[in-house]
This record gives C-alpha cells, sequence and structure tokens, in this order.
C-alpha cells in the first residue's frame, strides 16, 4: 500500500525535473541571441532593408507581378520570410557547433532532459529568434509600403511552420558539423541556394517552363508562396498544396532530428 505514493511521488519529481529542465534550455537559448540582439536581430533587419533598397531601386516598374501590384510590395513579403528562414536556422545550428566545439556540450546532455524537450527548446528558441527578425523587417519596411495581410492566418501559418523546418535544419546541421567551416558549408551549399533561389525576388511565372519546373522541387519556395499568400491572396500555386508541402518536410525532418538525438549520434561519446 505504501509503495503506490511512493512511486506516483518519484513520477511527479521526474515530471518536473524534465519541465524545469525544459524551461532552463529553452531561457538559455532564449538569452544567447537576445543579450547580442544588435547582431542577432538588428543586423538581419538592416540587410534586408539593404536588399529592398537595391533591387527596388533597379527594378520597380521594370518588373510586373500579379497584375497591379508594385514590385517593392511584392518584394517585402519574400524579404520577411527569407530573413525570418535564414536566423531561424543560424540560431540552432551555431549554438549547437559552438557548445559542441568548447566542450560545453556536456552539460547540456547531463541534466535529466528527454531528447523531445532538448528538440523543442532548441527549435522554440530559434523560432522566437526568427519572428522577432520578421517583425523588425516589417516594421522597418512600413514607410516603403504598409503591411496590409488579406488572410493574415496564412501569414501565421505559414511563418511559424516554416520557422520551425529551418530551426530543425539547423538541429540537424549542428549535430552533424564537428568544425565551424563544416556548418558553414551546410549554410553556404545548401541555406543560401535554397532560400535565393525560391522567388524571393520573383515570381516564378516569369522564369522559362524549365526553371520553373526547377522551382517547383524547391521546398522554400512554398514556404514562400504560400506566405506572400496571406498578404496578397494570390500566390503562384495552391496555398493548401504549399502547407501541405512544408508539413511534410517538417514532420519528415522532426522524426529525423528526435532519431539522431535518441541515438546521440555525435553527442555523445
Amino acid at each position: 500500500m505504501t509503495d503506490v505514493p511512493d512511486k506516483e511521488d518519484r513520477v511527479g519529481r521526474a515530471d518536473r525535473a524534465e519541465l524545469t529542465g525544459f524551461a532552463t534550455l529553452f531561457y538559455k537559448e532564449v538569452l544567447r541571441f537576445w543579450k547580442v540582439g544588435f547582431q542577432t536581430i538588428a543586423a538581419p533587419v538592416v540587410t534586408a532593408l539593404l536588399y529592398l533598397l537595391i533591387f527596388s531601386h533597379v527594378l520597380e516598374g521594370r518588373m510586373h507581378v500579379y497584375g497591379s501590384i508594385p514590385y517593392t510590395v511584392f518584394l517585402i513579403p519574400g524579404l520577411v520570410m527569407m530573413s525570418m528562414l535564414q536566423n531561424t536556422f543560424a540560431n540552432s545550428s551555431s549554438s549547437l557547433i559552438q557548445s559542441k566545439v568548447t566542450g560545453s556540450i556536456v552539460f547540456v546532455l547531463l541534466p535529466p532532459i528527454s531528447y523531445p524537450s532538448f528538440f523543442l527548446a532548441y527549435v522554440l528558441a530559434s523560432l522566437l529568434r526568427g519572428v522577432a527578425v520578421a517583425i523588425g523587417v516589417l516594421l522597418a519596411t512600413w514607410w516603403f509600403a504598409p503591411p496590409q495581410m488579406v488572410a493574415p492566418q496564412w501569414v501565421l501559418l505559414f511563418a511559424l511552420l516554416s520557422g520551425a523546418v529551418f530551426a530543425n535544419l539547423g538541429v540537424i546541421a549542428g549535430i552533424w558539423a564537428d568544425k565551424f567551416d563544416q556548418l558553414a558549408t551546410f549554410q553556404n551549399f545548401l541555406i543560401m541556394p535554397l532560400t535565393f533561389l525560391s522567388g524571393v525576388f520573383y515570381s516564378i511565372h516569369t522564369l522559362p517552363p524549365f526553371w520553373q519546373t526547377v522551382s517547383r522541387w524547391n521546398p522554400v519556395f512554398y514556404m514562400i508562396d504560400g506566405f506572400r499568400h496571406g498578404f496578397f491572396g494570390i500566390s503562384d500555386v495552391s496555398p493548401w498544396q504549399s502547407l501541405g508541402i512544408v508539413g511534410g518536410c517538417f514532420l519528415t525532418l522532426a522524426i529525423f532530428t528526435l532519431t539522431l538525438l535518441k541515438r546521440g549520434y555525435k553527442l555523445r561519446a
């Protein structure tokens, strides 16, 4: 009779320890980027503004998209999403590789934190940074074109889901890489091409048929196209198709990442 309360008490203590571990790791990851916010949030906003100034100056009036939508207005949602994706990836990947290189990863692995909590802490903290950058870019570009969201639910859904995909990719890259130059290879040869060739600066309908087909194999295209649909109510493909592809990418990557964490791949000796 006395064993039951003891077991329940142990389970309760384990649950509280798990929750405390998750909250502590999440707080640590948020604090990590927040304390250098000028570099992690302000700098990407300035970069997006430079893209907007250059491309809008060169192509405004020369490129026509979606009929009557000015090119500058068309460009802003793509820049918001691109900035968000790049920074969600950078947050989780840089945190993990830095912990591995300095050896401080042991202090994350020793506490009683399950691998799903480990995964969630890194993904949610990275998503928070990405959302902060996205809001910053939106506010900074307000003077050029105040954001008008036809369907804000699509904007929010694609922002969160797409950011989670790239945060997930960042965790995979951070686990796989042993050195900073390996992480740079992952970013330069995968993340940058995927984001720049995804329709941020153009509609794929302006491309020749062959390159339209190639673009449809890029999952980032569906993230940006669905996100842009929330602003204008117009997109190159159906938002439901985009949602299905982005959601499938997230589930696939999440299962793969959780498998790596469960096995302790490149994390536990």
